[in-house]
């Protein structure tokens, strides 16, 4: 998918015969283009259009140059933040006889991911009769619960059955970030 790249009008670009002027150092309010750039130039200064969808377009008195930079720096945060913010959602499938080697097994790759800051989905899957053993399926993910307490919280308390699988979500704790000095 190829981004979109919009490019602000700058000084002799704005076409516009009215403009709204903002910025520092000036009376803000509607003038006409060549007023506009009048004022620019006394600042040595540069007009950029910042939204030309209103009606007069609003034009800001900055230096293009400054303008441009503090945009790549607020953008590279904006980046920056989103990758932060990534979970993603990791599944575990028990069954409700699992053995205690497969269940430590499991136990330890859902710890690993809530310690990474995924979100883990942990679920017993019942195959034909073993439905009747649900107390089973529960036992087995309380334990689990409390066992991954130290990395992880339940969203929900309660287990929910959907169809032949009981399901609890765990989220990772929030880490403390210690200062360093």
């Amino acid at each position: 998918m190829a981004k979109k790249y919009i490019k602000e009008k700058v000084n002799n670009q704005i076409r516009a015969k009215e403009i709204r002027l903002v910025g520092d150092n000036i009376t803000t309010g509607v003038y006409s283009i060549n007023e506009a750039r009048t004022i620019a130039n006394e600042l040595d200064l540069d007009l950029v259009e910042i939204n030309s969808a209103t009606s007069p377009p609003i034009v800001k008195v900055v230096d293009y140059n400054k303008y441009k930079y503090t945009q790549k720096v607020k953008a590279k945060e904006l980046k920056k933040k989103q990758k932060e913010s990534k979970q993603s959602l990791k599944e575990i499938r028990f069954g409700p006889n699992t053995d205690e080697h497969d269940y430590n097994f499991k136990a330890k790759h859902a710890r690993a991911f809530l310690e990474n800051g995924d979100l883990v989905k942990a679920y017993v899957f019942f195959k034909g009769r073993e439905i009747m053993f649900k107390e089973q399926g529960q036992l087995l993910l309380t334990r689990l619960a409390d066992e991954l307490s130290d990395v992880g919280l339940p969203i929900t308390l309660d287990f929910k059955l959907e169809g032949k699988r009981m399901i609890m979500n765990l989220k990772p704790r929030k880490k403390n970030k210690q200062k360093n000095g």
